[in-house]
């Protein structure tokens, strides 16, 4: 390929080349750079290029070069600053006293309802919700198959949910 013919070749796909490159840098100069470095790789090999359909092959080249640099330490580097500069203040995670008595008021509406529900459904909420256990731990304990134990908690927590609806 001329110089001149590969001329006619980046006025053809630079627009192409260009879109590949911003839509995933998202950075307007930056997709100008990876357009021209994608150019220059596709000058530099294009005597292996065995096809005669150059765009899968350009925006292929494109994407590769967009996807290195965003894999590069430099972004990663760069972008990690400015998210720290840019960062909001810290803020305090404290649950206000206000908060913490509604959630011991519901925990307490949790329990009571967790202790209305017939068997099996009591046994198995109260070691899931308020033993914390998984669902093969109570399993293991109260020697049932897992499916059986897994059917009871969905149950327990439809009829969980109904009576604290009923409750608010």
């Amino acid at each position: 390929m001329t110089e001149h013919e590969f001329e006619q070749f980046m006025k053809q796909y630079e627009k192409l080349v260009f879109t590949v490159c911003y839509q995933l840098v998202r950075d307007y100069h930056e997709a100008q750079n990876l357009t021209q470095e994608t150019f220059l790789s596709a000058y530099q090999h294009l005597d292996g290029y065995k096809g005669d359909n150059y765009k899968p092959w350009l925006i292929r080249i494109a994407s590769n070069k967009a996807k290195d640099y965003l894999k590069s330490a430099y972004v990663r580097r760069v972008q990690y600053t400015l998210e720290e500069e840019n960062a909001p203040e810290p803020v305090s995670l404290a649950p206000l006293p206000a908060a913490l008595t509604e959630a011991k008021e519901g925990e307490q509406l949790a329990r009571e309802a967790i202790e209305q529900l017939g068997e099996p459904y009591h046994q198995v909420c109260t070691l899931y919700f308020l033993g914390e256990r998984s669902v093969e731990e109570i399993a293991k304990e109260l020697d049932r198959p897992k499916k059986t134990v897994q059917t009871q908690l969905y149950r327990g927590k439809i009829l969980l949910q109904q009576r604290l609806r009923e409750e608010l």
